[in-house]
């Protein structure tokens, strides 16, 4: 059994607390929170000790840690409970910094401890099953990636002023899913983008609509379209095209019936948003995380592809700044 302490009690944290008290191979035996009454009541929902982070990550008797804090407190936590031992599970993004992130990459390298970053939409069922077809070869080369991720509403602006801004804290997933989709990394990356949805986001410095094309050293092209507005719901969507055909993961809609009559075909909208979406998704990754730390096989998103995913959202917010065509 995987005795496991959980940094961060929010909405994120929640989730996980759900998974890892839910796994028959974990157990959540401790929660941490830089606001103390907010991890007594998740510990007192799941019978376990609210305890201080530092206490969490210093106990022999807690094999591993899933770091749910803010953002500017990830490399910090990893690199500590790295070396106290503990496999570790960390949200994306890895840092808010490139050059931090770089750093915790070689401070850990020689630590042993298996890490693994939070990007829970490789373990959705369709975008999974999606991979594993392109991976089979079913249409070929791929030549052609369209990724869709548009929010049904932008966040408050006092989280956009510390999330890193949209292509760190949104597409960053993206960046990651073309990762895992297309099997490499581009050499390049154009972006654009403008504050249409709300002018406190471009105020604050911001955009929250964006688009980026990556280039692949074969010629291979990815493109990502990400907006902070899509009133009809939680749009999330993947298009490959390949040399024999074309590979299509749709929606996840409120329910399943389709009305057809004379003036036209309606269905449901899509879920509202990335809880409702991604549910199975994270209870997924939690279980490959778990076997990997039991089975002590290879973690299947590694420090380094976090590390990856940010370099892509630094060379994509430059280009958008500047303009240009930037090298990744």
């Amino acid at each position: 059994m995987l005795k496991v302490g959980l940094l961060g009690a929010g909405r994120i944290g929640q989730v996980h607390a759900v998974n890892i008290a839910g796994n028959s191979r974990s157990s959540l035996v401790a929660v941490a929170d830089a606001h103390a009454p907010a991890a007594a009541t998740l510990a007192a929902q799941y019978g376990c000790e609210a305890r201080s982070s530092a206490e969490i990550v210093s106990d022999p008797n807690i094999d591993a840690v899933l770091i749910a804090t803010s953002t500017d407190t990830h490399v910090d936590f990893i690199e500590a409970a790295a070396k106290a031992g503990k496999a570790v599970l960390c949200e994306k993004p890895v840092d808010l910094s490139l050059e931090r992130a770089q750093q915790c990459l070689i401070a850990t390298k020689d630590m042993g401890s298996p890490i693994m970053i939070g990007f829970n939409r490789r373990f959705d069922p369709s975008f999974a099953a999606l991979r594993a077809q392109s991976a089979r070869g079913e249409i070929g080369k791929s030549e052609l990636l369209s990724l869709t991720s548009f929010d049904p509403a932008p966040p408050p602006v006092s989280y956009i002023k510390v999330s890193g801004g949209l292509f760190r804290d949104m597409m960053i997933h993206d960046f990651d899913m073309a990762n895992f989709l297309m099997d490499d990394r581009p050499v390049s990356i154009r972006a654009v983008g403008t504050s249409q949805v709300s002018e406190e986001i471009g105020l604050a410095g911001d955009v929250d609509t964006a688009v980026v094309t990556m280039t692949y050293a074969d010629g291979r092209i990815a493109v990502i379209k990400n907006s902070r507005r899509a009133v009809y719901g939680y749009d999330q969507r993947i298009e490959l095209l390949g040399s024999y055909g074309l590979l299509q993961a749709h929606n996840i809609l409120e329910n399943s019936v389709v009305k057809s009559t004379v003036e036209g075909v309606v269905s449901g909208k899509p879920v509202h948003f990335f809880l409702e979406r991604y549910m199975p998704a994270y209870a997924a990754e939690w279980e490959a995380f778990v076997t990997a730390v039991i089975d002590k096989t290879p973690m299947p998103i590694t420090l380094e592809d976090g590390v990856a995913a940010l370099a892509m959202a630094e060379a994509a917010t430059l280009s958008a700044q500047t303009g240009q065509l930037v090298d990744v």
